[in-house]
């Protein structure tokens, strides 16, 4: 263990930390061309690159929209709006084939004219129906931002309004002329993890240094943060203590007191009109009662803040559900649950002082979205269908009712006839049923040479479900393919238990799953370790990054992109330290020692036969860092093994900045695959 820990201390690459320096950009310009030279040469590349951009800018792309003050919201992009325009038109203009639209804002304008590198990071509305925004924009697409305040009237930015430079930042209206705000104020106004630590009242008109201090959290702490829930007649003004990725402390802001929401640790809440809903992660037994691990319950939110714990259990989970997400109408809660890696709605109605339930008629395969239009003023709700071989639809539908009216669908980006889903069950290690789901031809043949991509994720409880992708189906199935979707523990699929059987010191479980997984594909012949790829990106990184060094036989292709590779040094990089609750802390003893067992840093030996790997990332990606994927880049390198290695210079954590760069991402990554495993 001493040799080991010199190693560590004597990190030969970590130069490549220095996302700017000099040595690292040289070094990364020359493996990118390397890369470059190789995969744009390739038959099919360019034919591959044109078609996925083709996709990615067409027109006939579904416009998902927010709605706000009875106007449809959509950001866009395509071929002529490379960086974006944000636009409005009515629900009644929507509902037409060829809607006419209201620019609000020209992105690839405003960058011109300011000489700024824009890209959209989304809005924080005044509500309820308020005519300003705080409008985010990164530089190259990075979670840094600047905020500026935006006149929804006028489509114009308001002069001496709310504007907060590039940071990290976490803002949030209380009223048209006051804000909380989280942002970095100057040294140690950040948390270990880059974060705001500290919230502020902001009131127009008056310097950021006057605003004045609502909440301090602890420098290593993730994060804090205020919100208000403006429904109308049960406003209310909150402050959150994010302690760590799953742990939080909520307080109720009355007037210049704070008083805690007393909610279980690792419990969300909040607020929905007069009820407290609360959705646990753990067991949980106040007064007597107990309340199971993955549950959401509800009650009154004063008689809970004056001790009333007479709750009503509005969900419960089974071995096979759980709860996937929550949409608020005017008059309904509805629920989307996952049963067996497949979304259902449950509809809830408070009447009369209980819960009501009804199970929504929706279709019954793949994946549900629900996103209400106005929470304060309407029942309707919008309604997503997808599945891995059927286009993306979008319905209208109204809480108390099954009729579902079509609005937008996504157009067939490839033929899929040809193919055919099915699920299955692998065994992992320790006996666990692992399922996933199989797309392919219908006249694929078990003689194991079928080139096979596999993918997964297990982490964060983020859950993997049937999904319709044109750039899978054209640059992978029509090429051929077998795609293979992972849901291994780790994730969100079957719940909080399924997530948390694979934290800190049982990670290797998520990696055993995925093992399990491939050797299942093998077993039944679909392919071999010949023709077997996998690809997982940020945490999914991690888990081929892990794959790659414990079972190298196994594959034959790996792509890994923006990944955690150095276990060791993660926690020091970038947003790392937040992460800590996910992985462990390596700087104890203890948990380094199991962190120390699948660090794919310091588990690549030279004398190991390992797949060829494709490495991508971004360097402005300020999430996960990009000297992870640099240095097992380099460390291979030096150890004689062959892998090709891709830096996108923009882009942020999503590795692509625009759908021209985000094309050509996919198309070297789709090109190296087909070389690999044909």
């Amino acid at each position: 263990m001493q040799q080991f820990a010199e190693e560590i201390m004597n990190d030969p690459y970590r130069w490549l930390e220095e996302v700017d320096g000099e040595a690292a950009r040289a070094w990364v310009a020359e493996r990118n061309a390397q890369a470059e030279r190789e995969l744009e040469a390739q038959p099919g590349y360019e034919a591959l690159r044109a078609r996925l951009k083709g996709i990615l800018d067409s027109k006939e792309k579904i416009p998902y929209v927010g709605v706000h003050g009875g106007l449809c919201y959509n950001f866009w992009r395509d071929a002529v709006h490379v960086r974006g325009i944000w636009r409005r038109t009515t629900l009644e203009e929507y509902r037409q084939s060829a809607p006419r639209w209201e620019t609000v804002l020209d992105l690839d304008q405003l960058a011109q004219a300011e000489g700024e590198n824009w890209v959209w990071s989304g809005v924080a509305w005044l509500e309820p129906h308020g005519d300003r925004v705080l409008v985010s924009l990164s530089r190259g697409g990075g979670d840094a931002h600047v905020m500026r305040e935006f006149d929804l009237n006028a489509c114009a930015f308001v002069e001496d309004g709310f504007v907060l430079p590039e940071a990290k930042s976490d803002v949030a209206w209380i009223d048209r002329d006051r804000l909380f705000v989280g942002t970095d104020f100057g040294p140690g106004s950040l948390t270990e993890s880059g974060y705001p630590r500290i919230v502020k009242e902001w009131r127009r008109g008056t310097p950021l240094e006057a605003a004045l201090t609502v909440y301090e959290a602890r420098p290593d702490d993730l994060s804090a943060s205020g919100h208000k829930d403006s429904t109308p007649g049960f406003e209310r003004e909150f402050v959150q203590r994010q302690i760590g990725f799953y742990e939080s402390e909520l307080f109720l802001r009355r007037g210049t007191q704070l008083v805690q929401v007393p909610k279980p640790l690792d419990a969300n809440a909040f607020t929905v009109r007069d009820q407290i809903v609360i959705e646990l992660r753990s067991d949980w037994q106040p007064a007597g009662l107990l309340y199971p691990q993955g549950a959401l319950l509800a009650m009154d939110f004063e008689r809970f803040m004056a001790g009333g714990r007479e709750f009503q259990l509005l969900f419960t989970p089974t071995p096979e559900t759980s709860l996937d997400g929550l949409a608020v109408t005017k008059s309904a809660l509805l629920l989307t649950i996952l049963d067996k890696v497949k979304n259902r709605v449950v509809e809830l109605r408070h009447l009369d002082g209980a819960w009501q339930r009804r199970e929504v008629a929706v279709p019954g395969m793949g994946a549900l979205g629900v996103s209400a239009l106005d929470p304060d003023a309407s029942d309707d709700y919008f309604l997503t269908v997808t599945d891995f071989l059927h286009p993306t639809t979008l319905y209208l539908m109204q809480a108390g009712r099954d009729e579902r009216e079509p609005l937008k669908a996504m157009p067939a980006f490839f033929d899929a006839h040809p193919y055919s889903v099915g699920q299955h069950a692998a065994r992992s290690a320790d006996g666990t049923m692992v399922p996933y789901f199989v797309v392919m031809s219908r006249d694929t043949q078990a003689n194991g040479a079928n080139p096979t991509l596999l993918y997964g994720y297990g982490g964060f409880e983020v859950s993997l479900k049937p999904f319709y992708s044109g750039m899978t189906g054209a640059a992978w199935l029509d090429a051929g393919g077998i795609y293979v979707l992972a849901n291994i523990r780790g994730g969100g699929e079957f719940g909080p238990r399924w997530h948390q059987a694979a934290l800190k010191g049982q990670r290797q479980r998520a990696f055993d799953d995925f093992l399990a997984v491939a050797e299942d594909l093998v077993a039944r012949g679909l392919t071999s370790p010949r023709h077997l790829g996998i690809m997982g990106g940020s945490n999914g990184g991690l888990l081929v990054g892990a794959a790659l060094t414990q079972r190298p036989e196994l594959f034959g292709a790996v792509v890994c992109q923006v990944p955690l590779l150095d276990m060791r040094r993660y926690h020091e990089l970038l947003a790392g330290a937040s992460w800590m609750g996910e992985y462990g802390d390596p700087d104890d003893p203890a948990e380094w020692s199991y962190l120390a067992r699948y660090s794919p840093y310091h588990n690549v030996f030279p004398d190991r036969v390992y797949p060829r790997v494709l490495f991508t990332t971004s360097t402005r990606d300020d999430r996960v860092h990009p000297g992870h994927a640099r240095k097992m880049a380099a460390r291979m390198l030096e150890q004689g093994h062959d892998v090709l290695y891709w830096e996108n210079t923009e882009g942020g954590h999503a590795g692509a900045a625009d759908n021209a760069q985000t094309a050509r991402m996919y198309a070297l990554t789709y090109t190296f695959l087909l070389r690999q495993l044909k």
